[in-house]
């Protein structure tokens, strides 16, 4: 997460550590000096969500075929200037962080508040500045790249040492993202992501060695210096007493700084005069009010040290593989094999939250655009709840008297103060004959086990009954599909606007362009514009429970294209005039596809729906949809 004030110092107040390069100049002379292989930089990807997600209707969310090309685009311009891109992502949040996750959580909601306050007052949404990124996005993202043949990386603990290590252990031409922690480590060159210019291949390198020489330190000194300003590792209310005697005596106070920014000159001016030694770190962990943990010093300045490297202030023998491997916790998963495909497929960005859950129990989502005051529509967290009961009881094994280990869920919704985690009992899905165990789900073969997957992944939807119309439809429709019946069974405000508005999405946007998605207009926004993105993010993990070979996930990319700019856009033309519809329906090349959809959905959709709230919610739902599109043929 960076040091706080770190990275605003170099950028104002060391411009010399601020170097403009040109990534393809250095592409060409890294292949001179690495000739076996072509340049690679290594991608922090959670610091790059924001630079590639830039729709101009960001308030309505999901323009995926959008972000899609942008993430195409992105990579071939790398591609053409002979550059490999690695991607990795943040694959958990580590006990020590937690703290400082919940208060970022927090902050959120209220930044979130205030963007509902001011669409209310003037009907459109704020400034790009108080963009909030859809909470799945980084996990579509991880898809996205997969399908666009890239080379990704889900962490098994923070992702910047594992980024900063990759890094060195390959040769890699630098590193891209935007943390400052990326200054304190010994590895390979740090880009810029925020002041990339994609057209030239021009951006920022933060060279560690001129920080150092504005700061009068040396390289070595790096790790020390961000522990006593507070990281990770070391908190900053341990170190407040220490700062004032460091601004007491520093000779480099200079009021138009910032306390942060003077703090930050006396600590490097107080490390400066300390000889490099265990020794001189025992010193200080002794002056130190560090609790009752009095190594905390020698455990952050550790956390540093990437594989291979030593430092003087801590002994030889110190080794920091246990930074860099997991420390596999499998009290909640009791088979090795299963747990070891579940991690290797994390891993590799191939499944989602599965191996949390295996490993630790414990599993988080992060701040929707979700409206504190709108009480018609509960948050996301509890309307996929249910659905998430249903696949903890298959992953995890049930004790004596078949009783389950708790989940830990650390999820955002308003209500929620996240002070503990709220501990979620799993529930058996009803599937005739019991569930099945994962082993039969994930390796055994057959058309019987075939068919039992597809039944145990519609049980975790409570839609058994729908089996048999949702496997003749293509799979991304009836992926769709699910996750329409479940809104509709769990949120008990949609309406028939809503349902008539997202099958429209199903019949129009086959053929549309992302240029076409992006001229689309929206207009003032005065009402619900909510939906939660974990929709999919459920589907994903439902898939992934059912076998240990998903299906391919452009199944589910393909409804990415579900533009909720055009939902929006639907919704209201639907409350204004059904003619609207019709004319969007129809325009281009859509008939045919129409026309193959309308049979197949429509049996699946009046299974489905009659099973659960009779023929009066079918009938208006086929009469506004069906009835009016096949009646302008």
């Amino acid at each position: 997460m960076g040091i706080k004030g770190l990275q605003w110092f170099v950028t104002n107040i060391c411009p010399d550590a601020c170097r403009v390069v040109d990534l393809r100049q250095m592409a060409e002379k890294h292949h001179i000096n690495h000739p076996n292989g072509p340049p690679v930089i290594v991608v922090d990807a959670m610091c790059c969500v924001k630079y590639w997600y830039t729709p101009e209707s960001w308030v309505c969310g999901g323009q995926w075929l959008e972000y899609l090309v942008n993430l195409e685009n992105f990579i071939k311009a790398f591609m053409a200037a002979g550059i490999k891109l690695v991607f990795y992502f943040d694959g958990v949040v580590e006990d020590k962080k937690r703290d400082k996750w919940i208060e970022r959580r927090l902050q959120n909601n209220k930044e979130i508040a205030t963007i509902f306050q001011f669409i209310k007052t003037h009907r459109k949404q704020p400034e790009r500045g108080n963009i909030t990124i859809p909470s799945a996005l980084p996990t579509f993202t991880r898809y996205a790249l997969k399908l666009l043949g890239q080379k990704t990386v889900c962490t098994l603990q923070e992702a910047d040492f594992e980024v900063a290590a990759y890094g060195l252990q390959h040769n890699c031409m630098g590193i891209l993202g935007q943390d400052s922690d990326y200054l304190i480590y010994d590895t390979c060159p740090y880009f810029s992501i925020e002041k990339l210019r994609l057209d030239r291949l021009v951006t920022v390198m933060y060279s560690r060695e001129d920080l150092c020489h504005s700061l009068g330190l040396s390289l070595t000194h790096l790790p020390l210096f961000a522990c006593l300003l507070g990281n990770d590792v070391v908190p900053e209310n341990f170190l407040e007493d220490f700062w004032r005697k460091c601004l007491a005596t520093s000779p480099h106070r200079n009021n138009s700084y910032s306390r942060r920014i003077n703090t930050l000159l006396a600590v490097a001016n107080y490390i400066s005069k300390v000889p490099c030694s265990y020794d001189s770190l025992k010193h200080l962990e002794e002056m130190l009010p560090l609790g009752s943990d009095k190594t905390l010093l020698y455990k952050g300045v550790g956390s540093y040290l990437l594989p291979g490297q030593q430092s003087p202030w801590i002994p030889p023998s110190f080794t920091n593989c246990q930074m860099f491997c997991l420390q596999e916790q499998t009290d909640m998963c009791q088979d090795k094999e299963i747990f070891q495909v579940a991690k290797e497929q994390h891993i590799q960005s191939e499944n989602y939250a599965i191996f949390s859950i295996l490993s630790s129990g414990e599993i988080e989502c992060s701040n929707s655009l979700e409206d504190e005051c709108d009480t018609e529509i509960p948050g996301q967290a509890l309307i996929y709840r249910p659905a998430r009961q249903h696949i903890y009881s298959i992953l995890l094994e049930s004790g004596k008297g078949g009783a389950y280990p708790l989940v830990k869920e650390w999820f955002v919704y308003f209500g929620n103060p996240l002070q503990q985690p709220e501990l979620i009992q799993p529930v058996q899905p009803f599937i005739p004959g019991g569930t099945p165990n994962l082993k039969t789900l994930w390796f055994a073969k057959g058309p019987d086990v075939e068919k039992q997957r597809y039944s145990t992944f519609l049980a975790c939807f409570h839609l058994q009954e729908g089996m048999e119309e949702l496997q003749a439809l293509e799979a991304p429709v009836a992926a769709f599909c699910c996750l329409l019946a479940y809104l509709m069974m769990q949120v008990s405000s949609l309406s028939v606007e809503d349902l008539n508005a997202f099958l429209a999405l199903v019949l129009c946007l086959k053929g549309k362009s992302a240029a076409q998605l992006e001229c689309l207009q929206v207009e003032n926004i005065d009402w619900d514009i909510q939906t939660g993105g974990e929709d999919f993010s459920v589907l994903l993990s439902k898939e992934h429970m059912c076998t240990d070979h998903p299906d391919d996930p452009t199944h589910y990319w393909k409804w990415m294209k579900m533009d909720k700019k055009k939902r929006y856009t639907f919704m209201k033309k639907f409350i204004k005039t059904s003619s609207v519809f019709q004319k969007w329906c129809w325009e281009g090349s859509h008939q045919k596809f129409i026309m193959s959809l309308e049979k197949s959905i429509t049996e699946c959709c009046e299974t489905i729906l009659q099973f659960r709230f009779g023929t009066v919610l079918f009938g208006a739902f086929y009469k506004n949809v069906f009835v009016k599109t096949t009646s302008l043929s």
